[in-house]
């Protein structure tokens, strides 16, 4: 058997147990759920992402939105060729 030494917030440990108690398990037994689980899967067993848009893609849906407000202030393009004849002036 291997001992493993995590830091955690007294909060999140504190919340996490009070699930895992209400599920008849123990913080232990919850831990090696979740290492077979990696081991299962080959990956870590849920989604990560990030929720929010970084600036950049806010400022991309600004944008698309400022254009589909005012059409007439955007010009569209057929090709892409056409698109680079415009950017290269």
């Amino acid at each position: 058997m291997a001992n493993i030494n995590v830091r955690i917030d007294n909060e999140t440990k504190k919340q996490a147990e009070e699930v895992f108690t209400n599920l008849g398990l123990t913080a232990s037994t919850a831990i090696n759920l979740f290492y077979k689980q990696v081991i299962r899967t080959g990956s870590i067993p849920f989604e990560l992402k990030i929720d929010t848009p970084n600036r950049k893609t806010v400022r991309a849906f600004k944008e698309i939105e400022k254009m589909e407000k005012h059409p007439q202030k955007s010009k569209p393009y057929k090709t892409t060729s056409e698109l680079m004849v415009d950017l290269l002036k």
